[in-house]
């Protein structure tokens, strides 16, 4: 089971990363200190596998105590603050997580990690990626908002963010598209365009090279996946 231990002196991004961590599962908090030198004191004696570690803490900062590392265990960043990102990854941290995060956001950031003794996707086995929920929430600005997965009809990609439409209204999302095509249920949802994933249930037609949800709404099926599309539709 891989170890890991959180470098965090805010309590509520401590309970945060704890409670993902929980839900998680497959993966030992061994601690949780408020500043670096006290994880440094803790690492004297013991080894992880993975540090959750911010950036801004008391004392020394996270950028300044990944120097001080001679052997460096997995290093995910989380901080508030985008300023480091290029910085940070000199020193080859695994992701770099920007608070507030989804518990989406910190799977895929887990996922990247790789142990020495393990081949490079047996982390994948190690992990129990839970199981596609009835719902999710979106990130949004500075809100999360939590909406039913059933409801989405389709995702379109718009430059540096997504929207995702419901019968209701549209989120847009920081998230790639990418993200969306990795996180939701492949059985309900697939991609036909570069630019489009849609919700198989609120198809109405298929006409051309196009469907078609509702009056209002026609998706592209872009070659590249319309063989793929119509085989798993008319299946």
């Amino acid at each position: 089971m891989m170890r890991c231990i959180i470098i965090e002196d805010q309590p509520p991004a401590q309970r945060v990363l704890k409670k993902y961590i929980t839900d998680l599962g497959n993966i030992e908090l061994a601690g949780t200190f408020p500043d670096a030198l006290q994880a440094m004191e803790f690492l004297r004696k013991g080894e992880v596998d993975l540090i959750f570690l911010d950036i801004h803490l008391p004392k020394i900062s996270g950028i300044d105590f990944l120097k001080t590392l001679e052997q460096k265990p997995n290093i995910i960043l989380t901080t508030a603050f985008s300023d480091y990102a290029l910085e940070s990854y000199e020193y080859h941290v695994v992701d770099y997580l920007l608070k507030p995060f989804s518990f989406e956001r910190f799977i895929q950031a887990v996922s990247k990690v790789r142990l020495p003794e393990l081949e490079p996707n047996a982390i994948q086995n190690q992990i129990d990626l839970p199981a596609h929920t009835d719902v999710i929430f979106i990130k949004s600005g500075y809100e999360h908002i939590k909406i039913n997965v059933a409801d989405i009809k389709f995702i379109q990609s718009d430059a540096d963010y997504t929207e995702v439409h419901t019968q209701e209204k549209k989120y847009l999302s920081h998230e790639p598209l990418r993200f969306w095509e990795e996180t939701l249920d492949k059985g309900k949802f697939i991609r036909t365009h570069k630019s489009y994933i849609l919700n198989i249930s609120k198809i109405e037609k298929i006409i051309g090279n196009q469907v078609r949800l509702d009056e209002h709404t026609n998706i592209p099926i872009g070659r590249a996946y319309k063989e793929i599309f119509m085989q798993q539709v008319l299946k």
